[in-house]
C-alpha cells in the first residue's frame, strides 16, 4: 500500500521540521534562512514554502507539536483533586514530554533572546505558570509557591546542566524528577505531622 498524499504531506512537515531545529541549534535561529533549510532537505525554496511561509512558522509548529502533551497535563489536573499523588503525577507526565521535547527545548535556552521575542516564548512562560498553579496550594505561602516554581524548573535544569554530563540519559531525568517531587512534598505539607 502506498501513502496517501496527507501522510507524505505530514511526513515532508516533519522533516522540515527537523532539519530546521538541527540547522537552528547548529548556527543559530537568526543565521539560519529558509533557503538553507531548503538545500539541506534538497527541496526547492517553493516546495518548502508550500508547508511553511516564516521560519516563525516552522519554530511554531514544531512548539506547537511538542507542547500538545503539556496541554493535555494541564486539561488532566484541571479535572484533579489537589493531592500530592496528583501533583506528584503531574511532574512525572510533564518530565515526560520534557524528555520527548528535549532538542526544541535545548534551542529555546541557547536562543531566549530570539524565543522572548517570537510568540512561542509567551507561550512557554504562560504552560509553567498554569502548571506551577497545578502543583501549588491556592493560598500558599511565598516560601511553598518558590518550591513549586523551583519544582519545575529543576526539572528544565536537569535537562540542561546534566546534558554534557556522564551517565544515562534516563537517570539523569529521574534524578532531576526526585528533586522536583521533594520540594512539591516540602510545598505540600509544610510543618511537621503531629
Amino acid at each position: 500500500m502506498g501513502s496517501t498524499p496527507q501522510q507524505r504531506r505530514g511526513n515532508t512537515r516533519q522533516r522540515i521540521q527537523d532539519v530546521a531545529l538541527e540547522l537552528f541549534a547548529e548556527q543559530g535561529y537568526e543565521k539560519t534562512s529558509l533557503r538553507e533549510i531548503a538545500e539541506q532537505l534538497q527541496v526547492t525554496k517553493a516546495a518548502l514554502y508550500y508547508h511553511f511561509k516564516t521560519k516563525e512558522d516552522i519554530l511554531t509548529s514544531i512548539f506547537d507539536d511538542l507542547n500538545r502533551p503539556v496541554e493535555e497535563i494541564l486539561e488532566w489536573g484541571k479535572e484533579q483533586p489537589r493531592t500530592l499523588e496528583t501533583k506528584k503525577e503531574i511532574l512525572v507526565r510533564y518530565s515526560e514530554a520534557l524528555r520527548a521535547a528535549a532538542p526544541l527545548f535545548v534551542f529555546m535556552q541557547e536562543n531566549q533572546a530570539t524565543v522572548r521575542e517570537l510568540s512561542i516564548g509567551h507561550t512557554m512562560k504562560s504552560r509553567v505558570v498554569a502548571l506551577v498553579d497545578l502543583i501549588k496550594d491556592p493560598d500558599a505561602p511565598l516560601t511553598d509557591q518558590v518550591r513549586c516554581f523551583t519544582a519545575l524548573f529543576a526539572m528544565h535544569a536537569g535537562m540542561l546542566a546534566l546534558r554534557d554530563a556522564e551517565g544515562d540519559p534516563e537517570e539523569k531525568r529521574e534524578a532531576a524528577l526526585e528533586v522536583a517531587f521533594e520540594l512539591v512534598t516540602k510545598a505540600h505539607d509544610p510543618g511537621p505531622t503531629a
